[in-house]
């Protein structure tokens, strides 16, 4: 069902890119990626780990590239995957270099740390021969000495002016394929450094509320970080960056577009938080079919409510709809409408299968 959003966010006007195959800014949705933590000259658990992200929902994946054993697994990497590899660069030029005549489809670089304008010209030029697009990556753990010694400490300004300088540096050398991120983990500087970045260019910009935490409070941080920025319009590429599985960054990322209507991905769960009035047990239902549905790509919506308080509501809005009732006579609700009635043993195993069929009904139209 095609329910009107009671709001719609304007997104803000964006040079398009590409990293590989995936278009970056521009009308294109907002693509969502995340990082591997293994060892990238250990190819075997990094391409493993490389899949899982990709099947959770990845559109890009980073991978570090702090060594020369790193940037040559990199070919063999790129080889044997298929989702646009980005290499994430530091210091080392050559690295970038390496890594772009390896395939990688972009190049995660702060230019003002490399070095010499030689040496920056030099990972240009490459990145020009390989077709490889660039994010500059600016960090308030890591801005440029002097920027620092400016304005003392991190804060907004000291951020967009590094942004604003490496822009120049890449601009200089006739190369413009490229996005910006002026990342921090405090959650008030990230916000303002990214809107002030907005008026300044018109560039892509990856967000990231950078060393968040773990899992809970990472994900809030992120959340509230993101959603500030994504309710003005600001932002075409996301990373949740949190101190767990990789996976668990692209279904929090997904989930922070699906609540903003922004992107619609597999099947999006309105549920109740339960109570003594439920006639099932929703929590454990709810869990259960999140994991039993998590192979479904299609926007497919579905409520499970315990009661009929806000069940029927709530259920003539989603594709799929279940509404607890008496002594386990549950009601089913197809398209908005009263189906019919099915027991709590027969409820998951039910919805699994109308949810499949659905996916594949869109599917086909």
């Amino acid at each position: 069902m095609n329910i009107r959003p009671f709001r719609e966010i304007k997104r803000r006007k964006t040079k398009e890119i590409r990293v590989g195959n995936v278009k970056v800014g521009g009308d294109n949705p907002i693509t969502v990626q995340s990082m591997t933590n293994t060892l990238t000259k250990n190819i075997k658990e990094t391409v493993k780990q490389i899949e899982k992200i990709e099947a959770a929902g990845a559109d890009i994946v980073r991978v570090s590239c702090p060594d020369q054993e790193s940037t040559k697994a990199l070919k063999d990497i790129i080889n044997l995957t298929e989702i646009p590899i980005v290499a994430d660069i530091h210091f080392h030029y050559k690295r970038a270099i390496e890594a772009a005549e390896s395939g990688a489809a972009c190049l995660r670089i702060n230019p003002g740390n490399i070095g010499d304008k030689k040496k920056i010209k030099e990972v240009i030029s490459s990145a020009k021969n390989n077709n490889c697009s660039i994010r500059i990556g600016v960090n308030a753990g890591s801005l440029e000495k002097d920027i620092l010694e400016k304005y003392k400490e991190p804060c907004p300004e000291a951020l967009v002016e590094s942004a604003l300088r490496n822009i120049n540096i890449i601009e200089d050398l006739d190369f413009y394929k490229f996005k910006v991120s002026v990342k921090s983990s405090d959650v008030f500087l990230s916000i303002e450094a990214y809107r002030q970045l907005s008026k300044e260019t018109d560039y892509p910009l990856h967000l990231g509320i950078t060393e968040a935490g773990t899992f809970l409070p990472g994900s809030i941080k992120s959340s509230i970080g993101f959603g500030s920025l994504l309710l003005d319009g600001i932002g075409d590429t996301i990373r949740v960056s949190l101190s767990d599985d990789p996976v668990e960054e692209i279904k929090v990322g997904n989930e922070i577009l699906k609540s903003l209507n922004l992107r619609n991905r597999g099947v999006k769960i309105i549920s109740c938080p339960s109570c003594a009035r439920q006639a099932f047990d929703v929590i454990k239902t709810v869990k259960k079919l999140e994991e039993k549905l998590s192979h479904i790509k299609t926007p497919i919506s579905l409520s499970i409510i315990g009661c009929v308080v806000n069940g029927p509501g709530e259920a003539a809005q989603t594709d799929i709809g279940i509404t607890g009732g008496g002594k386990g006579n549950n009601m089913l609700y197809l398209n908005g409408i009263e189906s019919k009635k099915i027991s709590s043993d027969e409820m998951i195993s039910k919805v699994v299968r109308l949810v499949e069929e659905k996916a594949e009904e869109i599917e086909k139209t």
